[in-house]
């Protein structure tokens, strides 16, 4: 038995994963919670694997460590979508733990796992358990207790992560109660299974199987409930003052430093290294906070906000001439109107959304095409704005990504730039006003299911407010429209703004506009042609 491995063998394992995950990106695609036709986890998860192959394959050494950071280059580059960048984090974790290596061996193996598996969680600032993150950390646990009475053998190790990895993804849904109440598994942490499990059946020499055979997916060890309320991605809620500030100093431990805020708010964000830690925090003692972090060392850049008493208006003129050069807005956006609106505002425009998230490579190319030293990240997409934010560590240039989850929310901060402000003025007011705006999406169900108590036939009109929350289903586009829009807080609201897509024609989305001006007379309302595909509208409710 084979009991040392070099970096040529890394890249096959991982290169017939990819194969195998190949043949089951569909079906991986389909696993979403909601029944949008916008699942795209396989899709991205292989794309940015494609990329880590073909960084591999230009490497000359094949010394393991070498080899590693090479694919750890490729994944972060050619990350896609929230699954691709937490595959990034995993690879980049496995190449911390194979550095300096020329040949690995199984406990080896296994270290780089829970290296890489601790990587990726150290990567997102609000790490969710019953995702892929718990299945690389569960699996690679389990490796490594396997290891230590069998350190040589890497077939064995890699087997018992895989059948670790296949039951932690049948657990996923009694950790997360969106996922229960859908009655699916998690899809990044499937993909993923299936990634190790093709490198499982490489070494294990089983080409014929991954020739000619598919893999077998994960199913839920459950049944679909009514009762469970489906979980928000979003991060806590905001109270009392936003605080954010820049902590330099020496021999700083930025884990520590986490530790010691954690319970002093909401919202907590660490990020850093032993020079610079950049701190945000939602508290009610920012003082406490400050006179604690400046026992550590200088701060720089503080911003302390009174979040009750913001407030972010509408802004009733449309500026339609070019934002100024010193500062560039680069945008995700889909759809000819919305494009076309987006570039009228000033925006450098990277096409993608819904079920094209660009890579993190073609978002990088459209920044250091930009003419400016300082640009703002407009990712309008919750899938992408992982993506978005690996951009500052790969350009010399000041990034700010703006987390906006939906086109109309990154309207509205295009809206409000202020040219006269600085980069970090227009960060913070763009932040705040991508709060005031509500999103409601009305699509086609890609599939049947049951979502907090509505149930949900293939190829029905669904309304979803905010990307988190399916609230109408229905045979009639309009009358789901109407639906979403009185559950999403019509009447509230002095602005509602339509963009209808490309599968209504302009005559239809002309009555769905008088009908809304008979019931709720007084509030204006626009129309705008966004030419968007899958989704017969948007809507903007500010």
């Amino acid at each position: 038995m084979k009991q040392s491995w070099n970096g040529k063998d890394l890249r096959d394992m991982f290169a017939a994963g990819s194969g195998w995950l190949e043949k089951s990106v569909d079906e991986v695609n389909a696993i979403n919670v909601f029944p949008v036709p916008d699942g795209d986890t396989g899709t991205n998860m292989l794309l940015t694997l494609r990329s880590v192959i073909e960084e591999a394959d230009r490497a000359t050494d094949t010394t393991v460590g070498v080899m590693a950071k090479a694919m750890s280059h490729g994944a972060l580059l050619g990350a896609r979508g929230n699954s691709g960048v937490i595959l990034a984090q995993i690879f980049r974790g496995m190449a911390r733990g194979f550095d300096g290596k020329a040949q690995f061996n199984g406990a080896e193996w296994a270290a780089a796992m829970v290296q890489a598996a601790k990587t990726a969680r150290e990567g997102l600032s609000n790490p969710v358990e019953g995702t892929i993150l718990t299945v690389i950390r569960e699996a690679a646990d389990s490796g490594q207790q396997f290891a230590q009475e069998h350190p040589d053998d890497l077939v064995a190790i890699i087997d018992e992560m895989v059948k670790e990895a296949r039951e932690s993804v049948a657990r996923t849904p009694t950790l997360l109660p969106a996922l229960m109440e859908a009655g699916v598994v998690d899809a990044g942490g499937q993909g993923l299974y299936i990634l190790l499990d093709g490198a499982l059946r490489y070494i294990k020499g089983e080409l014929e199987d991954l020739q000619f055979r598919k893999p077998q997916m994960v199913s839920a060890n459950i049944t679909a409930t009514r009762s469970v309320n489906l979980v928000s991605s979003e991060e806590d809620e905001a109270y009392g003052y936003c605080t954010n500030f820049l902590l330099e100093g020496t021999e700083l431990d930025p884990e520590k430093i986490r530790r010691k805020l954690e319970d002093r708010g909401l919202s907590l964000v660490v990020a850093g290294d032993e020079t610079a830690v950049r701190v945000h925090i939602h508290s009610y003692d920012p003082g406490g906070i400050l006179a604690y972090a400046t026992t550590l060392g200088t701060l720089h850049q503080i911003q302390i906000q009174n979040m009750d008493d913001q407030h972010i208006g509408f802004k009733e003129m449309r500026r339609l001439k070019a934002l100024p050069t010193d500062i560039a807005v680069v945008s995700i956006a889909f759809g000819e109107g919305m494009i076309r609106l987006y570039e009228s505002l000033g925006a450098v425009v990277v096409k993608g959304g819904q079920t094209m998230n660009p890579s993190v490579k073609e978002i990088l190319a459209c920044v250091e095409a930009v003419d400016s030293d300082k640009v703002i990240l407009l990712p309008n997409n919750k899938n992408i704005i992982l993506t978005a934010s690996q951009i500052k560590e790969l350009t010399k240039k000041a990034v700010e990504v703006i987390p906006s989850r939906t086109l109309p929310q990154g309207i509205t901060a295009l809206m409000i730039f202020n040219f006269e402000s600085t980069l970090e003025e227009n960060v913070q007011s763009m932040c705040e006003a991508i709060k005031s705006v509500k999103t409601v999406e009305v699509t086609t169900a890609a599939r049947s299911t049951q979502i907090h108590g509505i149930k949900v036939k293939q190829g029905q009109a669904i309304g979803i407010i905010d990307d988190t929350e399916l609230v109408a289903a229905g045979d009639d586009v309009t009358d789901v429209l109407m639906r979403s829009l009185d559950i999403g807080g019509i009447e509230a609201v002095q602005m509602v703004t339509l963009y209808h897509g490309a599968d209504l024609k302009a005559e239809q989305a002309e009555e769905v506009v008088k009908r809304l001006e008979e019931k709720y007379p007084g509030k204006q309302i626009e129309l705008v042609s966004g030419g968007q595909p899958h989704y017969f509208y948007i809507v903007s409710l500010e």
